[in-house]
């Protein structure tokens, strides 16, 4: 697989070779007016040809992280051993905005060429363009030698240096008697197998280099950036509001309404206290049953704010709480070095809660499995299920669960192929500053 892939990239850096000549080429035929009429299909097919590379380095990056992360998943939750197996391997690579459309009306085809002109990620594309058949291709193309090379001296050396005379050379080996044949043969097994070797290396290093490469330019970036800064913002300004709503709701419609009543009955019950006691003592004791009721409301309230046990224990401990209430057979291992800023163990708490909830009511599974690490100056929590499979990650659960972590950058990972297993993994940038203070080990 790997090594089609660097053939695949071979062989691929004729056709970006010719999209950055055609490119080249209407850039020289501007002066004339040819350029105005070439350059726009030129720079779609670069842009094409650039997009398929990014594909390519995140699809082909991300398979490999994702089997070693679900394997430093099994070792770490089972006995706390590995955690964050190729974390920050992944080459997500973000594109440039998208070319300039077709201008309408009289000279669109010169505003648009203009226009183009002018785009920051039509000359990245175009730079990209000239570097990857002198790198990438010829790195891809390592391994391809090795084999083809390896294999001519193991498949066919041995038949044909009889034929050759004197003999011949094979790397540094002269093939001229049997024993030189075997050592030929050898060393033509050892170069195949340094090639197969080699091809899942060499598409890592293509896939950072493709990354460095053909990421949008800074200025993308920083326009992206506000726009998402901006974005989360808003997400955090609404989701503060309907926490606001929800709690004003719930005081209204829970404690505020006991407190009411427990008012008008301890009223009915003053007015009763003189010629009919045991009536007073029956509403004294309604008044009671009514008080339990609303502080046991109120507490609600709070732990749906924030937990007790988490303001007190920390987020290990807390999710441990979480476990302890679930129905299903929770494992948790936490590996926290410390206290997290309260936000972040906050954001953590309700996502494993919310993953939790999900795996209860459609997971069918029997079984769950947390992991939490700080390791890199990130919060990272695992949460695997053994059910069915098939969760939707644009579910409107998870949906809500990635606008909670947007305003840490914190992101969401979710592996859920039918037939399950479900791996859900998310992280959040942050420091650990706080002295220790919930247990270490783990609980089932």
């Amino acid at each position: 697989m790997d090594l089609g892939r660097c053939q695949l990239l071979s062989l691929a850096a004729f056709a970006v070779s010719g999209a950055g000549c055609l490119v080249i080429g209407a850039l020289l035929l501007l002066p004339v007016g040819a350029g105005f009429l070439l350059l726009p299909p030129a720079a779609t097919a670069l842009r094409n040809m650039s997009d398929r590379y990014r594909r390519w380095a995140a699809a082909w990056t991300e398979t490999g992280t994702v089997a070693r992360a679900r394997a430093g998943v099994g070792a770490g939750v089972g006995a706390g051993a590995r955690t964050g197996a190729g974390a920050g391997e992944r080459a997500v690579i973000s594109p440039p905005q998208p070319l300039p459309a077709r201008h309408a009306g009289r000279g669109g085809l010169r505003r648009r060429t203009l226009a183009i002109l002018g785009d920051a990620g039509f000359w990245h594309d175009l730079r990209w363009a000239w570097a990857e058949p002198w790198t990438g291709a010829l790195l891809a193309a390592l391994p391809l030698a090795l084999v083809e090379y390896g294999l001519f001296g193991a498949v066919v050396q041995p038949f044909v240096w009889r034929l050759l005379g004197d003999g011949n050379w094979y790397a540094f080996v002269r093939v001229d008697s049997t024993p030189s044949m075997l050592a030929a043969l050898l060393l033509g097994l050892a170069f195949t197998a340094a090639g197969l070797r080699l091809a899942p290396v060499v598409l890592r290093l293509h896939a950072r280099w493709s990354r460095r490469l053909l990421a949008a330019p800074y200025t993308t970036e920083l326009v992206r950036r506000i726009e998402h800064l901006a974005g989360s913002r808003a997400d955090v300004l609404d989701v503060q509001a309907a926490e606001l709503r929800r709690i004003e709701r719930d005081l209204h419609d829970g404690a505020q309404a006991r407190l009411v009543s427990l008012g008008m009955t301890l009223d009915e019950a003053t007015r009763l206290l003189d010629h009919d006691p045991q009536a007073a003592r029956a509403l004294l004791q309604e008044v009671r049953a009514t008080s339990q009721r609303a502080l046991q409301d109120l507490r609600e309230l709070v732990h749906g704010v924030l937990p007790p046990v988490l303001a007190d224990r920390g987020l290990g401990d807390a999710v441990r709480s979480l476990a302890l209430d679930s129905h299903l057979d929770v494992h948790v291992e936490a590996a926290l070095p410390g206290r997290l800023p309260a936000p972040v163990e906050s954001a953590g708490y309700f996502a494993v809660a919310e993953l939790l909830a999900n795996a209860a009511k459609h997971s069918g599974a029997p079984e769950v499995r947390i992991h939490l690490s700080h390791t890199g100056g990130a919060l990272r929590v695992t949460v695997a299920d053994d059910g069915r499979g098939g969760a939707d990650p644009a579910g409107s659960g998870l949906r809500g669960l990635r606008r909670r972590l947007e305003p840490f950058d914190g992101t969401l990972v979710l592996h859920s192929p039918r037939g399950g297993p479900t791996t859900a993994t998310l992280e959040i940038p942050c420091a650990s500053s706080l002295p220790k203070t919930s247990a270490s080990s783990g609980t089932g």
